[in-house]
C-alpha cells in the first residue's frame, strides 16, 4: 500500500505550519486592521468631537444635510443656525459637518 500514500506525508512533522506561525499571522492581520481601519476612524471621531465642542456664536457652518448658515445661539445639545434673513433652524450640535472660514456666506 506504499504506492498510494507517499512515505513523506505519513511521517510526523509534515509541512503545514504550527500553532506559533498561525498566531503570528493572526497578530499581523489584526495589526494591519488596526492601522488601516480602527485608528483613522477613531482619530476622525476625536477631531469631530473637538470641533463640535468649540462651536460658538458667529461661526459659519455646514450641516450634514448640506445647509450653510451662521450660528446665532448655542446651547448644550442644540444650536440655532441662521440660514437666510428670517430663516432660523434648530439642529443638534453633532449634525455639524464642517466649520467654514469667516465670510463664506458673503461670497454666495
Amino acid at each position: 500500500m506504499d504506492f498510494f500514500i507517499s512515505a513523506a506525508h505519513a511521517q510526523e512533522g509534515a509541512p503545514g505550519g504550527g500553532m506559533i506561525e498561525f498566531l503570528i499571522m493572526i497578530a499581523i492581520f489584526f495589526a494591519i486592521m488596526y492601522f488601516l481601519i480602527i485608528r483613522p476612524q477613531s482619530k476622525r471621531a476625536k477631531e469631530h468631537r473637538a470641533m463640535v465642542e468649540a462651536l460658538s456664536k458667529g461661526d459659519e457652518v455646514v450641516t450634514n444635510g448640506g445647509l450653510l448658515g451662521k450660528i446665532t445661539e448655542v446651547s448644550e445639545n442644540f444650536i440655532r443656525v441662521d440660514l437666510a434673513d428670517g430663516v432660523n433652524v434648530i439642529i443638534q450640535r453633532q449634525s455639524i459637518a464642517q466649520v467654514m472660514p469667516k465670510g463664506t456666506m458673503k461670497d454666495i
